[in-house]
């Protein structure tokens, strides 16, 4: 459907060198769901939803838990493609600005291959009434690093069409749809495979943006209602079915990767964007958790990373150490053995050690700065500012929170009560919170 091209060509001499190349720089799956909080896995204690090919990457492969995300797509994803806190690059919602230089260009530049397949929503967000300085604005595909590409939104939002029954995506530049009959997380999928297995014999590199499982809250092909009712109907009932769809892909994946020989040589790296929506509760051991969208919670912000990599990470680890949104280009260049990019700003720090089981040089803090909508200053769109350590979190207000024992952050610590390490804490915080002010 997608290639046609010989995965491998040549003499048998030919295709043993290409491969021995290919095997010396790793393969690198990254994964990002849409709207998919920590209480959905399993493997985190969710109890809700069946998940068991992403509790499989755990036990094969590192749990990291303590990994943040900024509570909204946008935010995340541009602090995640280009390494680099949102103060420095963010100009407008579902917008990349043009002059940014993401993950896919390093790689490309170092030889990988590069594709992208699943939501892209970062060129031409607005329609034409609304916002209209920011219509047409942004970065395509084409121009991001990548070499291939099938996404949803990949142009102007009135053109969009459905991201999951009938379909409608751009292909390589070509726009198809709507797929009648088709289910869009089946077409990335497929896709995205169709790429592995055209280019084994060069090291690839495959963004996996997930459109599952974000709003609208529709029927699945495992769903009942997916031949017997409207497969456009939105309703929170769905949510469950949604998610062990999202499961199920993953595990198709992982099992064409294992077919073409190639899970061997190829990290897979899933995470988040943000907590699942506002109004879906969920049981995770012993406590019941609403989505925090939008929120800077726990609910809002603590996402799942899971990666596996086998032959190279310790299965079933528990990593303990902070992750942030910036830190996943540092980490796949490392991978890649590309030298980070000189004269860029990067605050992302790798976290490839700990992938081999090593201690590596985990942060003592992580950093957020929150400005959907820049310029606004209305809920839920204006800017919050908030460091944090595993235990403490404070706000450019000044409000301190200690996380683990108020995950909603109902209490006030500081300055109405707080112990002598929760001093220290607002003291080291407020330096770092200082020093994103002034830029550095």
């Amino acid at each position: 459907m997608f290639g046609t091209e010989s995965s491998l060509g040549g003499t048998g001499f030919q295709r043993f060198a290409m491969l021995s190349v290919a095997m010396a720089r790793p393969n690198i799956l990254f994964i990002l769901a849409d709207d998919f909080g920590l209480e959905c896995v399993g493997a985190y204690g969710g109890l809700s939803y069946r998940t068991p090919n992403l509790d499989r990457v755990a036990t094969e492969g590192t749990r990291f838990d303590h990994c943040y995300s900024c509570p909204l797509c946008t935010p995340t994803r541009i602090a995640v493609m280009t390494g680099q806190y949102n103060f420095r690059n963010y100009t407008a919602f579902g917008v990349i600005d043009p002059r940014e230089k993401t993950f896919a260009h390093y790689l490309q530049e170092a030889g990988y291959k590069t594709c992208c397949s699943g939501k892209w929503q970062l060129y031409s967000y607005n329609p034409p009434d609304y916002l209209p300085q920011w219509r047409g604005k942004g970065t395509r595909p084409r121009d991001s690093g990548f070499d291939e590409w099938c996404l949803w939104h990949a142009g102007h939002t009135e053109d969009s069409g459905s991201r999951y029954a009938d379909p409608t995506v751009e292909i390589n530049g070509q726009v198809e749809g709507p797929m009648k009959g088709k289910y869009g997380p089946d077409v990335y999928a497929e896709f995205l495979l169709d790429f592995a297995r055209r280019h084994q014999s060069e090291p690839w590199f495959i963004y996996y943006p997930m459109a599952l499982p974000h709003v609208p809250i529709v029927a699945t092909p495992h769903s009942y209602a997916w031949d017997h009712f409207d497969r456009h109907e939105h309703h929170p009932r769905f949510f469950p079915d949604m998610v062990e769809y999202l499961d199920t892909i993953i595990g198709r994946i992982r099992e064409g990767l294992a077919s073409m020989g190639q899970l061997q040589n190829t990290l897979i790296c899933f995470s988040c964007d943000h907590g699942t929506p506002t109004g879906i509760v969920s049981r995770m051991r012993d406590r019941v958790v609403e989505g925090g969208k939008r929120l800077p919670t726990d609910a809002g912000t603590h996402v799942p990373l899971l990666a596996s990599w086998q032959g190279v990470s310790p299965a079933g680890k528990a990593c303990d150490d902070l992750i942030d949104s910036t830190d996943f280009l540092p980490t796949f260049l490392d991978v890649a053995g590309v030298e980070p990019p000189a004269g860029v700003p990067l605050d992302g720090r790798s976290f490839a050690p700990q992938l081999r089981g090593q201690s590596g040089n985990p942060k003592e803090w992580a950093f957020m700065h929150h400005a959907p909508a820049p310029g606004w200053d209305k809920e839920p769109y204006r800017l919050i500012r908030w460091a944090r350590t595993k235990r403490y979190k404070l706000y450019g207000d000044g409000k301190l929170y200690d996380i683990p024992n108020d995950p909603d952050e109902n209490h006030v610590i500081w300055p109405k009560a707080g112990t002598s390490e929760a001093e220290e804490a607002r003291i080291v915080l407020g330096r770092v919170l200082d020093k994103m002010r002034r830029g550095a």
